[in-house]
């Protein structure tokens, strides 16, 4: 029942277009989620909807299937849609029993980036492509803890959100030069269908590093914005408050 690859054969790059996936209860489940957040008015909620539907209904799906590179974009997107569910938690739920629920800013980080490692272990992630139920672990486990991170990072302290985003970053530089600067194929599946893309199994994989190295900045980078922005407005409350008492006296 759950041995194959959920998104299917790798295919070769002449019919990606029409690799959508179409799986009725991902679709359901999906559009049940999406119906919710609309009618909550909650529009990040939705837009992490919308990047797990590019993450399992596109023909990105079946991409990471054939390629390492596309892996490596599926798991941004993953984190980018763990930063949505976070922006999307109202501040209100955020502040009460379930805050005791976050963790700190640095296990949080550690906890990422231990999950990351471990699925990029290439026996392990060899398996993840094999057997659907250790696949969805793998989801479920990125996601999971790109949320927990993301709501630690909102919670912390300008200080604290800035260091925990520093060692994001830093752990995912790491893990994409490790990657690019590796001197033979490290994913068998992958360097076995990479040249039906006109790829060797070796370039594939530096330009997965390259895109985790680079293109990985891009949700601690807008994570960063998105911090900067509360603490300046912060700041400014915190500010008005004694020029609104003064004014009152």
């Amino acid at each position: 029942m759950f041995h194959g690859s959920y998104c299917g054969s790798p295919p070769a790059m002449a019919e990606i277009a029409s690799r959508w996936n179409l799986d009725p209860v991902l679709i359901a489940v999906l559009a049940g989620a999406l119906v919710m957040a609309m009618r909550a008015g909650n529009g990040k909620a939705a837009g992490g909807i919308g990047l797990l539907a590019l993450a399992f209904v596109s023909p990105l799906c079946a991409a990471s299937v054939a390629l390492f590179s596309a892996r490596s974009i599926h798991h941004l997107v993953l984190i980018l849609a763990g930063l949505a569910f976070a922006l999307a938690v109202r501040q209100a739920a955020a502040s009460g029993w379930t805050r005791r629920l976050i963790l700190p800013v640095a296990p949080a980080t550690i906890a990422m980036t231990i999950i990351l490692w471990a699925w990029h272990a290439p026996a392990l992630y060899q398996v993840a492509l094999t057997n659907m139920l250790v696949y969805w672990l793998m989801q479920a486990t990125i996601l999971g803890a790109s949320f927990a991170f993301w709501l630690a990072v909102r919670q912390a302290s300008a200080v604290g959100a800035v260091a925990g985003l520093i060692g994001a970053t830093v752990q995912m530089g790491f893990l994409g030069a490790l990657l690019t600067f590796a001197a033979h194929p490290l994913y068998l599946m992958h360097a076995l269908a990479a040249p039906s893309w006109g790829l060797s199994g070796l370039a594939d994989q530096q330009l997965a590093g390259l895109i985790m190295w680079v293109g990985g900045m891009a949700p601690f980078a807008i994570g960063g914005a998105v911090t900067a922005r509360r603490a300046w407005h912060r700041q400014n409350v915190t500010a008005n408050v004694p020029r609104a008492t003064a004014r009152a006296l």
